[in-house]
């Protein structure tokens, strides 16, 4: 496998530097869309040789050799050995590492609030001063990347603690530009509009939507990215923030309102293929398969950007199937154009030259672009060059992180466990299944207050 390879010419590599750069995905000043300056930079203010750097993350598989790549050249700047490793179960693996004792060096985790309870205990180091201003000027929408970043420490101190690198868009709604084509649709610009064009489509004799909240275990999980989704449409972020929080409850009005929302489209046996019947009986990777077949069985689906992996065999995103950005209201311009999210961020879990040093590397335009110029991922760094991209659908997702005014995380990723990934879940299948917002968000909300 390459990664073997690879950790097995480290040694040899960090001895010769030619070597070492034949195994770079890029080489360095060849290609001109990559930053090769930052790199240049980066490599002239960190010899490291003889320091080692043990990683700990969530990539596996093919994500893995990716970021194996991205650390290639961390190595070939610094002389550093790096070695990353994961687990199948890498939360409760960190959680077990810390409290032996024994954390890697760097930990990259995309759960914030896994990362909050490890900053409490101590168990985090700061990362350095100016971080939270660098995120300000770097990334777009940088005031709610600080606010991802920052968590409270074990004296109660909030500090940015974490760094966000590679980032996931749920913001999406996926149709088939032939079936618009051929029924005379427009994408639409606003939410006002999307709702239009559900009522048109209805009219017109077909279905508007494919919605499918099935997902064994964990059924009812797509329903909470709409209500999430909704909630940055119609309330501020400071109050999708109190929400994920508990200071507000889940039976306020503000959140009924984006429950009532995601009813709209989903309680309608106009607008969705099969009835709401089918919105809780549907498989989430079956559900947008209506979109392709012929004549189609809905115009639009609404998921995160991996759901391609499940399209039919052979689908070219941007040709055959494309997306846009589910749309804001045009009568709530105050609350501009809100990106629903995940990500992962990375953290110092042990204080070495190392350790920071490789914060300082997130930081340069290369260490994005070079993933970005392969797959699967995406960032709201201002000064990488969007043309780095490796396909159009990349740089298109890209372009909606860099236009966003707001990003928010995952908000039932946010939650306690319980809620979140429980009562929040069964709650949305309870709703669909004829249960008032108003008794599905007491109902949810009672089961937050019994958590102790």
């Amino acid at each position: 496998m390459k990664k073997t390879f690879l950790m097995g010419v480290a040694a040899l590599a960090l001895l010769a530097g030619s070597a070492q750069a034949a195994e770079l995905k890029f080489k360095p000043g060849e290609d001109s869309k990559f930053n090769w300056s930052s790199y240049d930079s980066f490599k002239s203010g960190h010899d490291l040789k003889g320091q080692t750097l043990a990683i700990f993350g969530p990539w596996r598989g093919e994500d893995q050799v990716l970021f194996e790549s991205i650390l290639d050249y961390f190595r070939a700047a610094t002389g550093v050995d790096v070695k990353y490793s994961s687990s199948e179960n890498y939360e409760q693996q960190i959680v077990i590492d810390t409290q032996a004792g024994s954390p890697p060096d760097v930990a990259i985790l995309p759960q914030p609030g896994l990362i909050a309870d490890l900053a409490s205990k101590g168990y985090l180091t700061p990362l350095a001063e100016g971080t939270d201003k660098w995120l300000l000027d770097n990334y777009s929408a940088g005031q709610s990347w600080v606010d991802l970043s920052t968590y409270a420490g074990k004296d109660g101190k909030k500090q940015v603690y974490a760094f966000p690198y590679k980032i996931d868009v749920k913001s999406l709604v996926w149709y088939v530009p032939e079936n618009f084509e051929d029924a005379g649709y427009q994408v639409p610009k606003t939410m006002e509009e999307l709702k239009a064009l559900t009522e048109k489509i209805a009219a017109d004799g077909g279905k508007p939507w494919c919605i499918g909240l099935g997902s064994g275990g964990a059924t009812g999980w797509p329903a909470t990215d709409w209500v999430e989704d909704l909630m940055l449409r119609t309330q501020t972020p400071e109050t999708y923030d109190k929400w994920v929080t508990n200071a507000i409850p889940f039976n306020d009005p503000a959140v009924l309102g984006a429950i009532d929302e995601f009813g709209w489209f989903a309680k309608n046996d106009k607008f969705v293929d099969g009835g709401v019947a089918a919105v809780s009986a549907t498989d989430f990777r079956d559900s947008p398969k209506g979109l392709f077949s012929s004549p189609p069985k809905c115009y639009l689906h609404k998921q995160a950007s991996f759901i391609p992996s499940f399209f039919p065999e052979g689908t070219k995103v941007g040709q055959d199937v494309d997306f846009f950005f589910m749309p804001p209201y045009a009568s709530k311009p105050e609350l501009g154009n809100p990106v629903l999210g995940a990500g992962t961020l990375a953290m110092v879990t042990k204080d070495t030259p190392a350790s920071r040093a490789f914060i300082d590397f997130l930081k340069t335009p290369i260490a994005h672009e070079v993933w970005m110029a392969q797959s699967s991922f995406l960032t709201p760094y201002k000064s990488v060059n969007k043309d780095a991209y490796a396909n159009g659908a990349m740089k298109k997702q890209g372009e909606i992180l860099l236009n966003a005014t707001t990003f928010r995380f995952d908000g039932s990723d946010l939650m306690p466990g319980k809620i979140g990934a429980g009562a929040f879940w069964t709650g949305m299948i309870d709703y669909v299944g004829g249960k008032s917002s108003a008794d599905v968000g007491a109902q949810i909300q009672k089961a937050w207050d019994a958590i102790k």
